[in-house]
């Protein structure tokens, strides 16, 4: 492995690379289980929770793209916040973002294993993901679930790939995001095409009892459905162009995928009715496949086969991008001297993070014990938080440096970081109010993660010190600010 701390990643990553990577992220499982949530909440008004929830987005998203065409390093909102604060509120940034991404990463995978199960199911290869026993190990007398050995198998497939090439698994990101999304389009055009479609009953729009103060809990509940965008700028340096390719990438990866989720949600209300959508649950999209696509499809089968299908690709493509995230945040921190040194190096022959991939799969892979509605709540607070600080980040930057470099820069400032971080408070305020009646073990774990890094944070440092008396010379930053 490289022992130097100058050496750069190559930039192996095109324009459609980096927006797969963020569509991939966002259209994952997400689709697929939140739109009964949200039915359910929400009633027909789901599809204004997702139009909503794009829009609350956008707002930062346009952050993102400034302060990434700005300072062109990899680590995301990590590295915006180093730039910018001070050296303790940078590591706790990068200390969220860092385990949120992993959190993420192992839920991925366990969402992987049923819709593989189901996957075989459907052509009779094994029993109902139900009927499916645990494995006996031979060597010591346990037995582990399937679902954890098939999430154990894709982490660790994934994770080889990422540690060998970024050119490899950028590859696979593109082609896996483009077989779910064109899944999601065959499904979009059998649905509006439908007899069922034709007779949609959208009225009244929002749930009888509850009225439109249903749309700010469910906008809570589904938001991290659009966390996603962000993990393009956790790769900035390794891809080409970035101060012009990041903001487009970005821009690209938000539309595409917020006309993805409002047609799709559309049509799934628009077929089933929001209270068929909700009984069907995490199955809604693909119980609505069923009910109006054809059956006896060459190779298919029929709509649910097909929405199966395009789960697993979405579980898999998601998985991946997190493993590009973790891995680059964990990177971009030991390259500034806050997590260990050989977090922050690259491997010799592979020219990739290998060391920060290695551990971020160890994390990932022990975050699956966690509970899993507590870990997902978990993700969604760590990632809000992460917004509205990377929203007053491009703020501060603003006022600090005006005359600084920006090859793009948000129309209308500061109105867009302002709101963005007054919708993000709003969300998480309605998020751990919610938490607090019904998950305070995520809270509990939150902060609990939050200490933990802070004594890590102390005890690098002092391992750092050098003996009393030493001349330490002149005080230096770790690494060089961005060119103006």
């Amino acid at each position: 492995m490289s022992g130097s701390q100058t050496r750069s990643p190559e930039a192996e990553l095109g324009l459609l690379d980096a927006t797969m990577i963020g569509m991939g992220a966002m259209i994952g499982a997400g689709i697929f289980v939140l739109t009964g949530l949200a039915a359910e909440i929400a009633g027909p008004a789901a599809i204004i929770v997702f139009a909503l929830n794009g829009v609350v987005t956008a707002f930062t998203g346009l952050s993102y793209a400034e302060l990434a065409a700005s300072i062109p390093k990899s680590g995301g909102g990590y590295a915006f916040v180093r730039e910018i604060f001070d050296d303790f509120s940078s590591f706790i940034m990068g200390w969220m973002l860092w385990f949120a991404y992993m959190i993420a990463g192992a839920l991925y995978a366990l969402g992987f294993a049923p819709n593989f199960l189901e996957l075989l199911h459907v052509y009779g290869i094994v029993p109902p993901p139900g009927q499916v026993g645990a494995i006996a190990m031979p060597v010591v007398d346990a037995t582990v679930p399937i679902a954890f050995l098939l999430a154990f198998i894709a982490v660790l497939g994934l994770v080889a790939l990422n540690a060998v090439s970024t050119a490899a698994s950028g590859s696979a990101e593109t082609i896996f995001t483009i077989i779910k999304v064109s899944i999601l389009l065959v499904f979009v055009a059998f649905g509006l095409t439908s007899p069922m479609f034709s007779g949609a009953e959208f009225q009244p729009l929002f749930s009888e009892g509850t009225g439109a103060a249903a749309v700010l809990p469910a906008m809570g509940l589904t938001f991290i459905a659009f966390e996603g965008y962000d993990l393009i700028t956790t790769v900035t340096e390794e891809v080409e162009n970035p101060r012009e390719n990041i903001p487009k990438a970005i821009f690209i990866s938000l539309v595409a995928t917020v006309i993805v989720y409002l047609t799709v949600v559309t049509v799934a209300v628009g077929t089933l009715g929001a209270e068929g959508l909700a009984d069907a649950g995490e199955a809604g999209i693909a119980t609505a496949a069923t009910s109006f696509m054809p059956t006896g499809l060459p190779v298919i089968q029929n709509g649910g086969a097909l929405i199966v299908f395009g789960a697993v690709f979405s579980t898999l493509t998601a998985l991946n991008a997190v493993v590009i995230a973790s891995s680059r945040v964990a990177f971009s921190m030991g390259r500034e001297g806050q997590l260990l040194p050989s977090f922050g190096q690259l491997h010799h022959r592979y020219g990739t993070p290998f060391v920060a991939i290695l551990a971020s799969a160890v994390v990932m892979l022990a975050s699956v014990a966690l509970p899993t509605q507590s870990a997902g709540n978990m993700s969604s607070l760590f990632f809000l938080l992460s917004f509205i600080i990377v929203n007053v980040a491009v703020i501060r930057l603003r006022r600090e440096r005006p005359n600084m470099n920006r090859p793009y820069e948000m129309p209308f400032y500061p109105a867009p970081p302002v709101i963005g971080v007054v919708l993000n408070l709003i969300l998480t305020g309605v998020l751990v109010e919610y938490l607090f009646r019904t998950d305070p073990l995520a809270l509990v774990l939150s902060v609990g993660w939050i200490i933990l890094g802070g004594i890590g944070y102390v005890a690098l440092n002092r391992l750092k010190a050098p003996p009393k008396g030493e001349l330490t010379g002149t005080d230096t930053d770790i690494t060089p600010k961005a060119e103006d």
